[in-house]
């Protein structure tokens, strides 16, 4: 009997043994089908991520494809403007208020375009507090030509606008029929056998209501309107690739130094430009510690090195490419024309070149904003 008992008991603690272990290993295949489903959940995310992030690099290191994308969303928020927020009035205000919606955008684009330019603050930063009044005049054609060169990528998104605006035909549509200059006004109702009418109904015309004159005239004088804005709208789009075509060209035959090295250079620029931001990134982090240890462990603060405001300010000025010394940024020349090394012995400048001094041609645009010329 007692072992009968002995067994039974040995049985039941067999099964629950074998009870706890196949919750056990039910619970460990539940977790790694957790962590598999996380992990795949979070690699899929990730995936993602990185696929957004490559466009964004791809994009953000050729100007073109940059330019491309900024065309494309662009000409998708007019289209979506025309559709949801414009409404002509119908009345003597569609002059100004056709010519707002195709103008001040553009304007608002502008200026963001030159807000969002490296090269605008790199130029007005500290420019009040600087004492030096001589060359003034060199000074203000070299701004003026820094303005030029920040014009000229401001305005793809402007002038894609303007085009795309008036390839729609609305915008121009509901302007011109509130002119008040009557040979205008002539010129577009030109059915004789109801032009007086038309020329005093014109404003009504986008709306359709409250007009004496036919459909047909309507119809007739819209579409001439239409034909008009989208014939303005392939002027300005062949205007502005042929200013283009023409503005590259010249760049390009005025560039002191060859197509590879200016490959090269371009390399570099986008190279410095992303490694400036993650040294500073990490300098400001160590220094940041460094305080906020003394302050907090009232400790004397360890010995720092940092840069001087000099040493900022001769690296953030605009740089002015000569042939003479073979720098490829303001940094570049920082580093080689550092007067004294860590021993304190002089360090003379590693790059020289005995050619003649030239100015900063246009196709070297690109190097004190971090971007690529068209």
């Amino acid at each position: 009997m007692q072992e009968e008992q002995s067994l039974s008991s040995r049985m039941l603690f067999f099964k629950e043994e074998v009870v706890e272990d196949s919750a056990v290993q039910l619970t460990l295949k539940l977790e790694v089908k957790l962590t598999l489903f996380l992990s795949n959940r979070s690699f899929t995310q990730q995936l993602k991520m990185d696929k957004f992030k490559t466009v964004l690099n791809i994009a953000g290191k050729q100007t073109n494809l940059g330019f491309g994308l900024i065309a494309l969303l662009t000409a998708g928020g007019e289209q979506i403007f025309s559709t949801v927020v414009f409404k002509c009035p119908c009345n003597e205000l569609n002059f100004v208020y056709g010519m707002v919606f195709l103008l001040v955008p553009a304007l608002a684009l502008l200026l963001l375009g030159y807000i969002l330019s490296k090269k605008t603050w790199k130029l007005l930063t500290g420019l009040c507090q600087h004492r030096d009044k001589s060359l003034c005049c060199k000074k203000l054609v070299a701004a003026g030509v820094v303005l030029f060169q920040i014009g000229t990528s401001a305005l793809v998104a402007p002038s894609t606008w303007i085009a795309v605006a008036l390839l729609n035909g609305n915008y121009y549509e509901c302007a011109m029929t509130g002119t008040n200059v009557s040979i205008y006004n002539k010129h577009v109702c030109r059915d004789g056998n109801s032009e007086v009418q038309c020329e005093k109904e014109l404003h009504r015309f986008p709306c359709g209501k409250g007009i004496s004159v036919s459909q047909a005239v309507r119809e007739d004088v819209l579409l001439n309107l239409r034909a008009e804005s989208q014939i303005l709208g392939w002027l300005l789009i062949t205007l502005i690739m042929l200013t283009n075509l023409l503005l590259t060209c010249v760049a390009r035959c005025s560039s002191p130094i060859s197509y590879l090295q200016l490959q090269f250079w371009k390399a570099y620029v986008h190279e410095e430009s992303n490694l400036l931001d993650s040294y500073t990134a990490k300098h400001a982090k160590v220094f940041a510690e460094r305080n906020l240890k003394s302050f907090f462990e009232k400790t004397p603060p360890e010995n720092f090195i940092t840069p001087s405001n000099r040493d900022w300010e001769k690296i953030s000025s605009l740089y002015k490419f000569t042939t003479k010394d073979n720098y490829y940024s303001t940094l570049h020349r920082y580093v080689e024309n550092s007067q004294e090394t860590d021993n304190g012995t002089m360090r003379l400048t590693s790059i020289k070149s005995n050619e003649s001094v030239e100015d900063n041609p246009a196709v070297l645009s690109f190097v004190d904003d971090g971007r690529m010329p068209l």
